[in-house]
């Protein structure tokens, strides 16, 4: 094709044929050769007149061949190093050959000043997502949780995220699921600066795991290949209930075909969870309380190596090691009210929790300019150790016997994928992959209670292990076409999955085959220049989580414990979504989901021992509409940014509950993300939130409403970057209440608010990006783990 192409510049610029030729070497000040370097040939010594142009090969030599005479001029250019020029030459005689070695001198800061950088993010959507590029914005953001008050519709409080009311939303880091394993820690850990885009997948199609019912949140990491050597240094700090501090940095290195990268961290984070529950049985009022402070501490390791043997082919692997270590104590109190008298119960709830996970991650990759094939391997292996002490403080009149639990967690995950992806033209595609999980997982609770003696003694009909093993197999093919005004996407996955649980406690076997295909597919309609509609429906399974399979009991405080439930099934859910945009950009959207067999956590209550407790069922229905509206508010001057609504219906219903279960709410929510360039090239940014009362499962709550605001500012030529922000600036608590069969109760959760931080980040070296496409294909299984450390 490159042949085909020379020759048809040479025809057009009308150059006689001739055997001369053009070669030489490309290399650095070091000696090293430079690879993928372009070379432009110019006609009569004026860079005007392009003849033609080449790439250097892996040893940094190019040639141009069957050159005619005439006078010429060399470019050379590299990302990341100064573009040389040769003088003109000329060439006059038939089997001439010119030789021009070039040895390039690297330029640290050229890219700065090409890169033109917008407060606002791009937003875009299409029939699958919603995308924010942050790629090319100036992040006043700190970290995760900041960026996803950019995502429209987008709720994040006290480490959870909803979508306008709606829960089940999983996080996905480049496609994958985090080796993190809880929320709140991949919200505060995650620097804000190496996220290029954040995609909102409404209607994952078949390339995605099926697993879930919510939307996904794909975030995808900036680039890390980089010519040259670059790294930063991070170091945080903030007051959230009491001072939280962090150090991080990072360096990577790309010369030649090799990319390395290392990374390490350090958090010592601080939050709070407070809960109120007040219930009402048989004439007496059970006033409950428990401050919940949370500092835990992190440690983080990371490392790539990337080896590119040439043009199309690269292999390479990436590990990262995580720990934390949680201890607190959470100070419990109950009050039990009669008419004329009341009693208190004090106790503590100590906890001592270690959490280690460690990843590896090999690949191959082939591309050129039509195709596409990656094949790699995912490896997790995560151990989650517990120990938690509740007993008694003081005397009370209460019987209360203290108790201890260890609970152990072993999970090892095994996954094989590949995906090829074939381009048909502009925008349009095939493809197909397929993959392979291997879970296991090893859960044991030994309980001891504590006699009269003050000794512990285990009791054995609260302590159990549970072993789960899994095979999921999954083959998908995806077609994207598009024609004219038109586009269409449509896919198919297919997925046989395997479950064994066994329970030693009693020793009983369960197992669950399920083999079913999982389509999915969306068209898209150009109207005008401005306008277009999109329609897309996805069918997706949702497994229970390990963790709530496993047959433990396990109490938070002498009246409430949480129950796992091995009978669980898996839901299913139809979704349908229909998108009118302007100018690329979401205007208004109606969905609709339907649910069969939806995971719901129940809440149910003992009169006779006044204990309430949690626990997943499946229930018969859950059905959710969803309205949403957008507009850019750009047209005020001086603002970036944009403001929405989201008109929410949840209803969630079950015939074989006792009473029957039949509860739906309408909500309303209001949102938005300003930005403003203030004096002295600071940058601010406003996020903000109100929703009116919803549903949270059983619980009922009244209205919500946030408010964050944030500066940054750049200094030592944008190496130096400083911010500063307060979040949660409104003092607005939870407030619900549960109305149910016996249930009678109002409930309060607070955490942590006007929380303050202050970041700094120096960046050195390099600031050159090459692309590279990281994988891990272990999606589903690692989100299933569930941990409330």
């Amino acid at each position: 094709m490159r042949i085909s192409i020379i020759l048809c510049v040479l025809l057009h610029t009308g150059l006689l044929y001739s055997q001369n030729s053009i070669l030489g070497k490309v290399i650095d000040q070091t000696g090293e050769p430079l690879p993928y370097a372009n070379i432009i040939l110019y006609h009569n010594g004026n860079t005007d007149e392009l003849v033609t142009g080449t790439v250097s090969d892996d040893k940094g030599e190019y040639v141009f061949l069957d050159v005619s005479n005439g006078t010429y001029l060399l470019e050379v250019s590299v990302l990341g190093f100064k573009t040389e020029k040769s003088n003109p030459f000329t060439l006059s005689d038939k089997n001439q050959d010119v030789r021009f070695n070039f040895t390039l001198e690297e330029e640290a800061q050229a890219l700065n000043e090409v890169v033109v950088k917008s407060n606002r993010p791009v937003i875009r959507q299409t029939a699958e997502k919603l995308i924010v590029d942050l790629e090319q914005s100036e992040m006043v953001s700190s970290n995760l949780q900041d960026v996803m008050k950019k995502v429209p519709g987008i709720i994040v409080t006290n480490g959870n995220i909803t979508y306008g009311g709606q829960q089940g939303v999983t996080i996905l880091i480049n496609g994958k699921t985090t080796e993190y394993m809880d929320i709140s820690s991949l919200l505060r850990d995650l620097p804000a600066d190496n996220i290029a885009k954040v995609e909102l997948v409404q209607q994952p199609g078949a390339e995605f795991d099926a697993e879930g019912s919510g939307p996904l949140i794909n975030i995808i990491l900036k680039k890390n290949v980089r010519l040259g050597t670059n790294g930063n240094f991070k170091l945080y700090s903030g007051y959230d209930n009491r001072s939280e501090y962090g150090v991080s940095g990072s360096i990577a290195s790309y010369k030649n075909k090799i990319n390395w990268q290392l990374g390490a961290g350090y958090r010592k984070s601080a939050w709070r969870e407070d809960l109120f529950i007040t219930r009402r049985i048989n004439g007496e009022v059970y006033d409950q309380s428990t401050i919940s402070p949370y500092n835990p501490k992190t440690y983080r390791f990371n490392g790539g190596l990337d080896y590119y043997i040439n043009e199309h082919h690269a292999i390479g692997f990436g590990t990262r090691f995580i720990r934390t270590d949680s201890d607190r104590i959470a100070s419990n109190s109950t009050e039990i009210i009669e008419a004329s008298s009341s009693e208190t119960l004090l106790t503590e709830n100590s906890f001592d929790r270690n959490r280690k996970t460690y990843n590896i991650n090999p690949y191959y990759k082939f591309e050129d300019e039509q195709n596409r094939f990656i094949l790699d391997f995912d490896y997790v292996d995560y151990n989650n150790d517990n120990v938690n002490d509740l007993y008694q403080l003081g005397q009370s009149e209460i019987s209360y016997d203290d108790q201890r639990y260890f609970q152990n967690g072993q999970y090892r995950i095994l996954t094989y994928k590949g995906d090829y992806k074939h381009t048909l033209g502009e925008g349009s595609n095939w493809m197909f992959g397929t993959k392979y999980s291997r879970v296991s997982t090893d859960s044991d609770l030994s309980s001891f209670f504590r006699n009269t003696d003050g000794n512990f003694i285990l009791d054995t009909d609260q302590s159990n292990g549970f072993l789960v093993d899994e095979d999921i197999l999954a083959i998908y093919s995806k077609l994207v076409k598009k024609w004219e005004k038109w586009s269409f996407s449509g896919g198919l996955r297919w997925e046989n999955s395997n479950t064994k649980g066994t329970s030693t406690n009693p020793n009983e076997v369960r197992s669950r085959r399920i083999s079913k295909l999982f389509p999915s597919a969306s068209i898209d309609r150009k109207i005008n220049d401005k306008l277009g509609a999109n329609l897309s429906y996805s069918y997706r399974i949702l497994r229970p989580s390990y963790n709530s399979l496993n047959a433990f009991v396990y109490y938070y405080d002498p009246y409430t414990f949480e129950q796992g439930n091995p009978n669980l099934k898996p839901e299913f859910t139809n979704s349908f979504q229909f998108n009118l945009t302007y100018a690329n950009q979401p205007f208004f959207s109606i969905a609709y989901k339907n649910t069969e067999d939806a995971l719901f956590e129940i809440i149910s209550q003992n009169d006779i021992t006044a204990q309430t407790s949690r626990s997943v069922i499946n229930l018969a229905k859950r059905e959710n509409w969803s309205f949403r509206g957008f507009a850019p508010v750009d047209f005020l001057q001086g603002l970036d940014g944009y403001a929405g609504i989201i008109v929410n219906y949840n209803k969630y219903a079950s015939e074989s509950l006792t009473p029957k279960l039949d509860l739906d709410k309408w909500s309303f929510t209001w949102y938005t993300n300003l930005e403003y360039s203030l004096p002295w090239d600071i940058n601010s940014e406003l996020t903000g939130y109100y929703t009116t009362g919803g549903l949270q499962g059983q619980i009922e709550h009244d209205w919500l409403a946030g408010l964050s605001f944030a500066l940054s500012k750049k200094f030592m030529d944008d190496k130096l970057k400083m911010n500063v922000g307060i979040e949660e600036i409104l003092n607005r608590k939870f407030i619900g209440s549960i109305n149910y069969d016996n249930i009678d109760a109002d409930i309060i959760s607070d955490w942590s608010r006007q929380n303050v931080y202050f970041q700094l980040t120096y960046n050195f070296g390099s600031n050159f990006n090459k692309e590279k496409t990281e994988r891990n294909p272990s999606e589903e299984e690692q989100d299933r783990i569930k941990d409330n450390n």
